[in-house]
């Protein structure tokens, strides 16, 4: 009987909780193997990494949870990089180069979600189509060059911090805690999930369903491009091939955070914890020299194990 209620507890266990118990034994693993790791400069240096890998999960989290998908925020977030580089490169103000860049975020957000919503396309072929486009809308703009001549205001925003801990990160944890309130406590964020359990009886129920899907399409897009601009803040120049994959790296974070691919679960905890797990990864990979090719091979394997247990799961709460 205590074996039984024992594993239930388990089993009962947010996926939130596992990922971040695997993250901490990994820390304490590396920290054991690799004497750099819990060095000052690294971790500084881990936090800005996690803060744009973040925020772009928890972008395409939201369109997870309308059982949706967003292929497409690596090549926005290039397009939204390049064009922000080029705005302040040509002397416009860092105020309007940034909102600039954000807005053409919304716009990709409301076209996706028209596509999706109005057009009856998947949201798997809209947003692969949006990768081809924006991706090269990103080399047209910049004529396939990399992007530099920025002012040390936008430079200096990745190097600064408070009480060491970098502003992209604070910047990462606003973001993080916005959403959550959104999709915890607002009847938007109730509808999304609504949407992700069943679109159908949702609109019966009146929920409206293209305008929801419209901010889900608009939260992933916007936050791709807000997470370009830290990236370019970061590297200080900005190149058409930059977040390159982030799209995988995304929907990996989410999903391995707990996110259902099929609608109707999810959370900003769980996406982001996620991105500290593959950044923890990356890093101690680094950190040891390890083959980069190896920790793909291991990302794709977790990937692949956490849709097939959520798949498992689905079909044993359906009762099939």
């Amino acid at each position: 009987m205590g074996n039984t209620s024992e594993g239930n507890l388990f089993r009962n266990l947010p996926v939130e909780t596992y990922v971040i118990s695997f993250t901490l034994v990994l820390w304490i693993v590396l920290s054991l193997v690799a004497p750099n790791f819990l060095t000052e400069g690294n971790i500084s240096n881990m936090m800005r990494q996690v803060s744009v890998a973040a925020i772009v999960a928890i972008g395409v989290l939201c369109t997870i949870i309308i059982a949706g998908i967003d292929l497409s925020v690596g090549s926005v977030a290039a397009f939204c990089g390049v064009l922000v580089a080029q705005l302040l490169s040509h002397q416009f103000g860092v105020p309007a180069s940034v909102g600039l860049a954000l807005l053409a975020g919304v716009g990709i957000g409301v076209t996706n979600a028209l596509g999706v919503g109005v057009l009856g396309i998947p949201p798997f072929i809209v947003t692969l189509a949006g990768l081809q486009v924006y991706r090269g809308l990103a080399l047209l703009i910049s004529g396939g060059m990399t992007v530099g001549g920025l002012p040390p205001g936008i430079k200096d925003f990745a190097r600064g911090g408070v009480l060491g801990i970098p502003d992209l990160f604070l910047t990462m944890l606003a973001v993080a805690v916005c959403v959550h309130y959104i999709l915890r406590y607002t009847k938007t964020g109730r509808y999304l999930y609504a949407i992700g359990s069943n679109a159908e009886a949702s609109r019966r129920q009146g929920i409206p369903v293209l305008r929801v899907t419209i901010v889900a399409y608009v939260f992933s897009s916007s936050l791709a491009a807000l997470a370009s601009i830290l990236l370019v803040s970061r590297l200080s120049v900005a190149s058409p091939s930059m977040a390159n994959a982030y799209e995988l790296q995304a929907i990996a974070a989410a999903v391995v955070g707990g996110a259902s691919l099929f609608g109707g679960r999810g959370t900003v905890l769980g996406a982001v914890a996620g991105a500290v797990l593959f950044t923890t990864m990356g890093n101690g990979a680094v950190l040891l020299d390890v083959d980069p090719f190896w920790e793909m091979v291991l990302e794709g394997v977790l990937i692949a194990l956490v849709v097939y247990l959520d798949n498992l799961q689905k079909k044993r709460s359906s009762g099939s």
